[in-house]
């Protein structure tokens, strides 16, 4: 029989305690690493752990020192998927506010940003590793009612870009990429839809906006992640993976 791809490596998992970021922890799990769940979600975060024995460490992406506490209690991981994120919801721009702004700029770009170092920072030391960005479509294919989230998701495909460039340079063997969901089930895209008022015609209409005719889920994402962190992708470095259900043509 064998080895799991990923036997022998310990992966960080930001966001992990539900949506996308479970079931990436999951697939990493079954693909043999070693799986940190890092959530601000204490108890979901615990239990998600619990279920797929993994370890948890709570995290607020936004805070230096959760970071710094989170790099003390596990200085050296090989993979590093920054996958927590925010979305507010549509708004017309007169009417967003900067402080909606700041918290969702904060929580998926400053979020990426520390994420970024401190996998660099844990990496480097060790010979190199892999950083996988979580982005958005929308960060390529604007949505003029969510600016907020647009612009911090196009941040992070340029910091990707940046983080791939800058340890390529460095000779530290580090590959940085991004995978650029588009619209997939999750509790968050439930709760949005739930706002909405009528949420089956709200999924409705969201699928009809994918060329593929319907709404991915988080193993859709979780599989290119796998992929990305793998031995198969070692010549991939600063690339932005779409799995959008052809939403960016």
């Amino acid at each position: 029989m064998s080895e799991a791809p990923l036997s022998g490596r310990t992966a960080v998992v930001t966001g992990g305690a539900e949506g996308i970021g479970a079931a990436i922890a999951e697939r990493l799990k079954r693909d043999g690493a070693a799986v940190v769940i890092a959530d601000v979600q204490q108890e979901r975060g615990e239990a998600a752990a619990r279920a797929m024995g993994a370890a948890f460490v709570r995290l607020d992406v936004t805070r230096e020192e959760d970071w710094d506490a989170l790099l003390a209690a596990h200085p050296r991981f090989h993979i590093l998927v920054n996958n927590a994120g925010i979305n507010n919801g549509p708004a017309p721009f007169e009417e967003l506010s900067f402080a909606r702004w700041r918290n969702t700029l904060g929580v998926n770009l400053d979020g990426a940003f520390l994420g970024c170092r401190a996998g660099v920072r844990a990496m480097a030391p060790m010979g190199g590793g892999v950083i996988v960005n979580i982005g958005s479509a929308a960060g390529e294919r604007a949505v003029g009612e969510m600016a907020a989230y647009t612009a911090s998701k196009a941040g992070v495909h340029a910091l990707t870009r940046a983080v791939a460039l800058y340890c390529g340079k460095r000779g530290y063997n580090i590959r940085c990429s991004a995978v650029l969901p588009g619209s997939i089930e999750t509790p968050m895209v439930a709760r949005l839809r739930a706002e909405s008022g009528d949420a089956p015609a709200a999924r409705a209409r969201i699928a009809e906006r994918h060329p593929i005719g319907f709404v991915g889920d988080g193993a859709d994402i979780a599989a290119m992640v796998a992929f990305l962190v793998s031995d198969d992708a070692r010549f991939i470095t600063g690339a932005l993976m779409n799995v959008d259900g052809g939403l960016t043509i």
